[in-house]
């Protein structure tokens, strides 16, 4: 009767005589038990009206002036809403607001995200895409981004570069390698909280979006709520202290709102030895409202990371060194010095025009522009022997791999000295240079990429009528990457010659035969110059259907990329086809989805989506040896866009006590571009080059079964569970083609080889665990104290196959079969190796405490892999053993010199955290 009466009054209020001014109402209920919420706040701050729901959870709002207002919904413990509605004399219904749990706050402290400290910057085997999840609440996503994200797991086994990462519409992925990076604004937690997620092929109101779905980060000055937190934390991980400070305005009544945080993140070491941190990010963001219908918003980010990266190792090095090793650094003067650091500045501004052009119908103008650099140190030796202390020579396993038999007398040698030091030896490098400061024999330098990238967008949303929707964009997108190599470090010396050393002619050994034999010091270019240029324009459209018992939506988009290199050096192995500018890549691409949620009730859901979308091949995989040459991938192989096939059907079912979505997904990948680079021996039988392993039309199959549930057992306790169940191959057999600089090298036409196809379907893709399962709990105290564990259980991880070895090269000895082949040996050299499994017990806590009006400290606590379980994340199989005869010989002794490449998970680690919110 109750409820009854209250609607009444609602539809009284609207229809009479109150119609005359401004009214909102609405209904706010529990997302999980879709029960009704009493005394959550709703208020207009510039209008100074305020009300809380009953026991309906029903309000109404009277008395507000005409013009755009914001409503804010907000609960403690609950994520506050901003809804803006435009006012004319007529009531304004928000409906049903469902209110999350602000679990923000608790876990995107629990993991410092994996992308900001990535193992391994130079190979995909490292890439990761918690970032990616952490605004979804799907239970399944959300353990993935959380539980098993420190294993490298990806979602349905595909790169970050399926997904999309916007800031305020545009678009942040990467045009050279297609994948977000998260480092642009690592540190900013407390100012990109508001996101807005799209899981998979489901619609996006910013953008087409891929197979693995859309972010968008939206850092509008007028949607944060009005207040400040303050924030420290202490980790063993990364980095080992955070501060953080935030403030945020509000809408002022003058229509200016204004948000502001920066943050200091440090740590002499993490959890891998040598791997110091050291980054400062700062945000600000100023909105106007000119008018009713006009805003615009400034945003500035500028994040500086500097940090010292960690080694793969072989397990011949983690036996002897343990997981914690790094062979990266060494002391200099006392102090650890790593000479692989990544730098990173690529500052970001954008301006964002906001346009209400009815009440149905908003147009979004969006600028951003990316300026900046990267840098990745390491040393440069043209006159000195390998300064890297697991360099194979220096390692126990060369000499027991001695052709004339076992050296034990050295092996135990090696052994002990790589126990006892096993690092760089900095004073051996500045002694090596005294001798000869005018052309030192061994520098520190960085490869260099300084981007400027400038996008612009258009993005129109318009409410067709109560039933479809309409979203629909244009984008221009244009990138000149400079891309060049420098000393930072000369190591005592004040020159250095710029030589190939490797060159067995003058005009070879010559980076740049403009200046030939060239003396170069801090700060000149070396080794290499060059810039890319990249242009990208299209849009997409979206129609969104949704009625009483069914929603749907079909959407397509359109694309054209181009690719060009301009050389600035004359390559001495490249004369002709280094200095100028490239052919120029063109790549027209598309993309259609749909997909259908049909409403068996209120509680049972079946949701199905589809699509196919053609890529453009990024600007890594579009040219041979793009630090040397303008040869393109075209020119010495087939080079097509990638083509994606995805589908997946979902049943969702959701009660006040169960929330569960099982998922069947598949997607095929064709067409498919992988350069490589490394030193190989046994190329056409005894011949060793430094080659470009080219592969090209690689087809690979994804398919599985997703499962995430959460039972609200009693009032405190929530049970959560999730699980994967995949299986990601190749599924056919590419085309290989190796190049190499030296165009006369045996065996090379004109520096190409083609190897045919590498035998590698039915091999397993490195991603992750392609079996993953978690259970835990959580519990709430009415305190406002709670604490949660979980257990993960991950398995079928796989290393990643060298596909030269699965070629006709690998038993062929210029054409003919070896003649010691044994087929028997050959099949277990090239099994793949299958990780072992292992469980992770993760553990979070916190509470807390209000200590005035709207005054809040908050504790959190996380511990992860509480009993120190090691497991490996990935690796790969090293292709320098390119044939039988050298991979056989290599494992003679059981420990291989040139054997497969780790990276291990952390053992035991924590978080802390404490934060005052005013």
């Amino acid at each position: 009767m109750r409820n009854f009466t209250m609607t009444m009054l609602l539809l009284f209020l609207g229809f009479t005589s109150l119609n005359a001014q401004n009214v909102v109402k609405g209904i706010v209920i529990n997302s999980d038990s879709e029960n009704p919420m009493q005394g959550v706040s709703v208020s207009v701050k510039i209008a100074n009206v305020s009300s809380v729901t009953d026991a309906s959870g029903a309000f109404t709002l009277t008395g507000l002036p005409d013009g755009r207002q914001i409503v804010t919904v907000s609960l403690n413990g609950y994520e506050t809403q901003n809804f803006p509605v435009e006012l004319s004399g007529k009531a304004v219904d928000l409906g049903t607001i469902f209110m999350y749990e602000d679990i923000s706050e608790d876990q995107d402290l629990s993991t410092i995200t994996i992308t900001d400290d990535e193992l391994n910057d130079d190979t995909s085997a490292a890439d990761n895409i918690s970032g990616l999840l952490q605004a979804s609440r799907d239970v399944y996503l959300r353990t993935a981004a959380f539980e098993w994200s420190g294993s490298f797991y990806r979602v349905r086994g595909l790169d970050s570069e399926n997904g999309k990462v916007l800031i305020n519409g545009i678009e942040m992925n990467k045009l050279y390698n297609g994948r977000p990076q998260w480092s642009n604004w690592g540190g900013l937690n407390d100012v990109f909280r508001n996101q807005e997620f799209s899981n998979g092929l489901t619609p996006s109101n910013y953008a087409f979006g891929g197979v693995l779905g859309s972010t968008n980060i939206n850092t509008r000055a007028s949607e944060y709520s009005e207040g400040g937190r303050i924030s420290y934390a202490s980790s063993n991980r990364s980095y080992s202290h955070r501060l953080m400070a935030t403030y945020t305005s509000g809408l002022l009544a003058n229509g200016w709102a204004i948000a502001a945080s920066g943050s200091r993140r440090a740590g002499n070491e993490g959890y891998v030895d040598g791997t110091f941190y050291d980054a400062n990010s700062i945000f600000l963001s100023i909105e106007k409202q000119i008018n009713d219908a006009h805003s615009l918003n400034l945003t500035v980010i500028a994040a500086e990371n500097e940090r010292g990266k960690s080694s793969p190792n072989t397990q011949e090095v983690f036996d002897i060194r343990g997981i914690r090793y790094n062979s990266y650094w060494g002391y200099q003067n006392g102090k650890m010095r790593n000479s692989r650091v990544k730098r990173l500045y690529e500052p970001i501004i954008m301006l964002n025009h906001y346009w209400n052009l009815s009440d149905n119908t908003t147009l979004n103008t969006n600028i951003g522009y990316q300026f900046g650099e990267i840098g990745n140190s390491r040393l440069d030796y043209n006159g000195t022997n390998n300064p890297d202390p697991t360099y194979y020579r220096k390692l126990p396993s060369w000499y027991l791999s001695d052709p004339d038999g076992p050296d034990y007398e050295n092996a135990y040698k090696a052994l002990t000295g790589f126990q006892n030091d096993g690092q760089i030896d900095w004073n051996e490098l500045y002694f090596g240079n005294e001798g000869s400061p005018e052309n030192a024999r061994a520098i520190l330098y960085e490869d260099r990429n300084d981007d400027k990238q400038l996008t612009a967008n258009m993005i129109l949303s318009s409410e067709l009528n109560e039933n479809i929707t309409l979203t629909a964009s244009a984008e221009y997108r244009t990138l000149r990457s400079e891309n060049f190599a420098t000393p930072i470090d000369m190591l005592g010396a004040i020159g250095y010659l710029d030589v190939n050393t490797f060159g067995s002619t003058f005009d070879q050994q010559q980076s740049n035969l403009l200046t030939p034999s060239r003396t170069i010091g801090l700060g000149d270019r070396f080794k290499y110059n060059y810039n890319f240029d990249s242009e990208v324009y299209g849009g997409f459209a979206q129609l969104q259907f949704k009625y009483s018992n069914v929603d749907f939506y079909v959407a397509g988009q359109a694309n054209n990329t181009t690719h060009q290199r301009e050389g600035l050096f004359q390559n001495g192995y490249f004369p002709t086809n280094s200095y100028g500018k490239s052919d120029k890549l063109d790549f027209f691409n598309y993309g259609a989805k749909a997909g259908v949620t049909y409403k068996i009730s209120g509680r049972h859901l079946i949701d199905v989506n589809g699509g196919y979308i053609t890529k453009a091949p990024s600007l890594r995989n579009s040219f041979a040896n793009s630090r040397a040459s303008n040869v393109t991938v075209a020119d010495v192989a087939e080079l097509n866009s990638e083509k994606i096939l995805s589908g997946d059907v979902s049943y969702i079912f959701r009660s006040p006590l169960i929330t569960s979505k099982v998922t069947g997904y598949f997607t095929d990948v064709q067409d498919a571009t992988e350069i490589s680079f490394f030193f190989a021996d046994g190329i056409g039988g005894d011949n060793s080059a430094f080659i470009q392993e080219i592969l090209t039309g690689i087809d690979k199959r994804h398919f599985g079964v997703e499962l995430g549930i959460e039972a609200q057992v009693t009032s405190t306790i929530k049970l959560k569970g999730a699980a994967n169940i995949g299986q990601y191959t190749y599924n056919n057999n590419p085309n290989l083609v190796i190049t190499t600089e030296n165009a006369s090298a045996q065996g090379f036409v004109n520096g190409k080889r083609d190897m045919g196809t590498a035998s590698l379907k039915d091999y397993r893709i490195a991603a992750g665990p392609q079996k993953a399962y978690s259970f835990g709990f959580e519990y709430r105290d009415p305190d406002y104290w709670w604490f949660g564990a979980t257990v993960n259980y991950l398995d079928e991880a796989f290393v990643d196959v060298s596909p030269i070895r699965r070629t006709s090269n690998f038993i062929n000895e210029d054409g003919d079969l070896f003649l010691d082949y044994d087929p028997v040996l050959a099949r277990k050299l090239l099994q793949q190796e299958q990780f072992d499994d292992y469980f992770v017990v993760n553990a979070i806590g916190g509470k807390s405490w209000k200590v005035g009006d709207n005054k809040y400290i908050g504790l959190f606590a996380s511990i992860n892999n509480i009993f120190n379980q090691e497991y490996k994340t990935g690796g790969f199989e090293q292709g320098r053993n390119a044939n039988y005869r050298e991979l056989r010989d290599d494992n003679a002794n059981g420990t291989p010199s040139f054997g497969n490449k780790y990276w291990y998970g952390r053992g035991t680690t924590y978080f802390l955290n404490v934060n005052y919110r005013f």
